[in-house]
């Protein structure tokens, strides 16, 4: 009885004077080298960016597939799993009533793992031994030091996951017959999530090891490009989870709201868990030796993924409308005049939920076979992913890196820092919505991706695409002051910004709710269901892959 008392007593001191300070370090150091990561990553796509406009000659020691390589990495997997695992381990520590020391220990050790296998990555990619993009596609093999940094990563990974999958349990089990609160179960979803899909990548890299070291001859390409899209499909909706997690809890607490809906955010995470993996297939329209009846399926479970966004955008709006209305908005729209337009943590997330409405129209087009035709292997494709993940995902996180980072330093958000954040999310936007924009109207053109600059002969095809490439030129210069902008008032608010002391902002509920049902809490059944899903996409296609295998592909290296 005294433990639960004490346990109880430290959940509310938690709760009320925020996070302690062992997991604040922990959280702070993830998020610190997240924007160091940002910042590399940044540099990159800039003399990319450059590069592809015909405006910068990289130096010989360091061509455009290396630079490519990298930036990819960095940014899609590197930056958002650091960002991810901080953010998520804060919010956990702070609704649970803080971590587990044996949590704490194994997040550090993630940590470890992670930059471990993020050097050996980098080590191979900048020696000019893994020039193979962010997908690795083989045939073409890297050194098999960047598989192996791949595996560590990748384990780091899990074990973030399972700490944060020990924690619930152990809440859940000093708190019996209760809801997991609506933070930690978006923690558990996602990182089950990308648990998941990153099962299928694992099995691809381990068959790629041997492959690499010269042990076996060939290597299994549909196979390696069905295992990898298992998990390339699944992660941008990983990060788009987190990302969800932050409208959900956050932004209605933020502009003065409550949540819509319990029951209904906590179905939105279920869903994404057990219809997110299948789809990988949408990726491989044009890919031989897969059957219609089989990408038709995928690009089904690929547009069911419609709905849980759907429901948010149904859910977000509603809040934006009640809370407007409280403060008492007239007419129609008059609730938009009442939203706080001028606070950064509002408006940078308000952007990218609404750049999510045509990055996710995009996304529905390239999963019809005709339309992804004209735009596949173009760089429509780089522009679509620059929207999803480059603005409604990056965006989410700067928005909430402006009061998670205070609260964790016992920091303020200072008025003159809010109108810095209010510059770099303008800026971010624009140079964003240039750069995107020109590679969506440039790939229909007919402008390759992945290709460093060429006027292929001077073909007036090609250099009809000069204008727009220079647009994306100026809109990756634009992103990198942007980066620049953000990185310092990052670090700004853990070292210099006034003391205070700053919320955790988590939304309540409306007085009237209805009760949340229990089935929402049955884990086990989900995991079941994504199991028997994720079998229905998969069991089949890669079965007759094996076993109807073509002799293989000996290594290539086209660099």
């Amino acid at each position: 009885m005294a433990l639960a008392l004490k346990e109880t007593f430290s959940e509310k001191t938690n709760k009320a004077l925020g996070v302690n300070s062992e997991d604040a370090k922990l959280t702070l150091t993830y998020l610190s080298l997240a924007f160091i990561i940002l910042f590399l990553g940044g540099t990159l796509g800039l003399l990319q960016g450059l590069n592809r406009a015909g405006l910068l000659e990289l130096p010989s020691w360091l061509n455009y597939y290396q630079v490519l390589t990298a930036h990819g990495i960095l940014l899609v997997v590197v930056f958002t799993t650091l960002f991810m695992v901080g953010y998520f381990y804060s919010g956990v520590s702070h609704t649970l009533g803080g971590l587990l020391p044996k949590v704490r220990k194994i997040a550090w050790t993630a940590l470890g793992s992670m930059l471990f296998g993020v050097a050996l990555v980098a080590a191979t990619v900048f020696m000019g031994e893994a020039s193979v993009m962010y997908t690795f596609y083989p045939p073409m093999q890297a050194s098999p030091w960047f598989y192996i940094g791949l595996v560590f990563v990748v384990l780091g990974v899990w074990l973030a996951a399972f700490g944060v999958f020990i924690s619930a349990a152990n809440w859940k089990k000093r708190n019996r017959g209760q809801h997991l609160p609506m933070f930690s179960f978006f923690a558990v979803g996602g990182f089950l999530l990308l648990f998941l899909g990153s099962l299928g990548v694992t099995a691809e890299v381990l068959m790629l090891i041997p492959w690499a070291f010269g042990w076996t001859e060939t290597v299994n390409v549909m196979l390696s490009r069905t295992l990898f899209w298992a998990f390339g499909h699944t992660a941008v909706n990983v990060w788009y989870l987190v990302a969800v997690s932050a409208w959900y809890v956050a932004v209605p607490k933020i502009i003065g709201g409550r949540t819509f809906s319990d029951t209904l955010a906590r179905v939105v995470v279920i869903l994404s868990v057990i219809l997110n993996v299948p789809g990988g297939f949408h990726h491989q329209i044009i890919d031989p030796a897969i059957g219609e009846g089989i990408k038709f399926m995928h690009v089904f479970m690929s547009l069911s993924i419609s709905l849980p966004s759907l429901l948010t955008a149904f859910a977000m709006f509603a809040i934006f409308e009640r809370a407007g209305r409280k403060k008492g908005a007239k007419g129609l729209l008059g609730w938009i005049k009442k939203l706080p337009w001028g606070d950064v943590r509002f408006l940078a997330p308000m952007i990218a939920m609404i750049t999510f409405i045509p990055a996710g129209a995009g996304g529905i087009a390239q999963t019809n076979n005709q339309l992804n035709q004209v735009v596949h292997n173009s760089l429509w494709i780089v522009g679509h992913f620059h929207l999803t993940v480059g603005v409604t995902v990056a965006l989410t996180f700067f928005g909430i890196t402006y009061w998670l980072i205070p609260y964790l330093s016992k920091r303020e958000l200072t008025p003159k820092l809010n109108k810095l954040g209010v510059i770099q999310t303008l800026m971010w936007t624009v140079g964003m919505y240039l750069m995107a924009g020109a590679m969506h109207w440039v790939g229909l053109l007919g402008s390759p991706r992945r290709t460093s600059f060429s006027t292929y002969g001077d073909h007036a095809t090609a250099l009809g695409w000069s204008p727009y490439l220079f647009s994306l030129a100026i809109g990756g210069t634009l992103l990198f002051l942007a980066v620049v902008l953000m990185v310092y008032i990052a670090f700004h608010l853990i070292f210099k910004a006034p003391k205070g002391n700053t919320e955790f902002p988590i939304a309540e509920p409306e007085d009237d709710a209805a009760p949340t049902p229990q089935w929402t809490e049955r884990w086990g059944l989900w995991i079941v269901v994504a199991f028997a899903i994720i079998s229905m996409g998969y069991v089949i296609p890669v079965v007759d892959m094996i076993v109807n295998a073509p002799p293989g592909s000996p290594p290539f290296r086209t660099w």
